[in-house]
């Protein structure tokens, strides 16, 4: 007899949820490429607290940077120790669905096309975008006008998690200080990202003072990510002489570490930063003094920018997938879940592993 897997037979249900995490983890630009778990050296951390056990926030520490004279000779050391000072944030998640509708009997009767796996590719490219956007979204502080996004551009955040604005000490603009003094002729060049490597490097790191952008530990070696939008690296390569440019992708070729998932895809290195473009960078059209220059915002990162949490939707896995048949068994709706929180780590009230880098930025 023909085995035969039918709507929400456990197998089925199993077997797809499994494959959709799959293909999100592939295909999602973050979780590919920068994410990792406790210990690692990436831009996103992943907090697994919640994956098991009943909740809805995680809080999480960055242990402050020890500041103190040393105590010299026989000088009494009894009373001068100092106390461990941690900064403290936290994660919400929440549930988020999506679903497709496969069509009647008559529909799936008429294509040789498997609707099922055809309807898990089509939702785990949705739930690969749906992350991407909610990381660059968090990771910017600010929604912009991209229009290929699924997010409507009044968005401010999900599961209690508020997209925040970057701070001050956080916000760098090309060729000026401020949105409104930006013209529409400060593109983005190397001379802002080494001011964005500068501004890291003695950025904080000592008690009472803004936690230290940490670098990227690539096989030893410490990097910074910088991700532009692909006007924003055109601009780039049209600042930059040819041989300039040429040293730049040969620096990621050569690098130390060039096979790992962070080097790979690059555009290039430049002073010990990554180069890496993405389309889904935010964007905005109200900068300048008369507020029509348009913009983007390159994000350049170091350790634990932003954080993710999944919590299990009781199968175990981090996505549920769910069949049923409607209007008298006709329809076969499809639908997926899962339970997840992102955001972007501030400690003390500054952002922690990010810089946003504005400049302006038009269609070529």
């Amino acid at each position: 007899m023909k085995t035969t897997i039918g709507v929400n037979d456990p197998k089925a249900v199993k077997k797809y949820s499994a494959f959709l995490a799959k293909d999100v983890n592939r295909k999602s630009y973050f979780t590919k490429k920068y994410m990792g778990g406790e210990d690692s050296s990436m831009p996103i951390h992943r907090l697994m607290e919640l994956e098991n056990d009943a909740g809805e926030y995680i809080s999480f520490d960055l242990s402050v940077q020890m500041s103190m004279q040393p105590i010299e000779g026989d000088a009494v050391l009894e009373g001068k120790e100092k106390e461990l000072k941690f900064y403290t944030d936290g994660l919400y998640i929440d549930q988020m669905r999506g679903g497709v509708n496969s069509g009647g009997r008559m529909t799936r009767k008429r294509t040789v096309h498997d609707l099922r796996k055809i309807g898990r590719n089509r939702q785990s490219d949705w739930w690969s975008r749906v992350f991407d956007e909610l990381f660059f979204m968090y990771l910017s502080g600010a929604r912009g006008i991209n229009d290929e996004y699924n997010f409507p551009t009044t968005y401010t955040g999900f599961a209690n998690n508020a997209i925040s604005a970057p701070d001050s000490e956080h916000h760098l603009f090309a060729g000026s200080t401020t949105k409104a003094t930006l013209a529409s002729t400060d593109k983005f060049t190397l001379d802002l990202l080494d001011r964005a490597k500068a501004y890291a490097s003695m950025m904080g790191g000592a008690e009472d003072k803004t936690p230290k952008i940490m670098p990227i530990m690539i096989d030893g070696e410490k990097h910074y990510v910088c991700v532009m939008n692909p006007w924003q690296s055109y601009d780039l390569r049209k600042s930059t002489a040819s041989g300039d440019w040429l040293d730049i992708q040969k620096a990621i070729a050569t690098s130390v570490g060039k096979d790992s998932n962070i080097m790979k895809g690059g555009l290039g290195m430049h002073n010990g930063v990554v180069l890496h473009e993405h389309e889904s960078i935010v964007r905005f059209n109200d900068y300048g003094a008369g507020g029509a220059v348009e913009a983007a915002r390159s994000l350049f990162l170091g350790e634990q920018a932003g954080v993710i949490a999944f919590g299990s939707p009781g199968t175990g896995l981090r996505f549920s997938w769910n069949e049923e048949k409607r209007d008298n068994g006709n329809q076969l709706i499809i639908t997926t879940s899962t339970i997840c929180g992102v955001k972007k780590t501030t400690f003390n009230g500054k952002d922690y592993g990010v810089m946003a880098l504005d400049s302006a930025a038009a269609k070529p």
